[in-house]
């Protein structure tokens, strides 16, 4: 199996092509067989690519609060419980 490449820096990414790529990472480092340099490696880029992903569902957030408000509605976002998986208030 060949070794994940890096991520281009200077290419936009779209949230799914950053999910692609981080379980193709996770199922490397979960493999083991490593070498603690491409483990590290890939680790890093790992985070990365949360913070990109992050970064894409934040701004998707504010566009619909945008056009929710736009459109007269109240916004009805509340934080997800990752343990239960669903919304906080429900």
């Amino acid at each position: 199996m060949d070794a994940p490449k890096p991520a281009d820096k200077g290419t936009p990414e779209r949230f799914d092509e950053i999910l692609v790529r981080l379980r193709s990472l996770v199922e490397r480092l979960e493999g083991g067989n490593l070498p603690l340099e491409d483990g590290l490696r890939f680790f890093e880029e790992g985070m990365e690519l949360c913070k990109r992903g992050a970064e894409i569902l934040d701004k998707a957030e504010k566009r619909v609060e945008i056009l929710l408000s736009a459109s007269g509605e109240k916004p009805r976002t509340a934080p997800f419980d990752a343990e239960t998986g669903s919304r906080r208030d429900e």
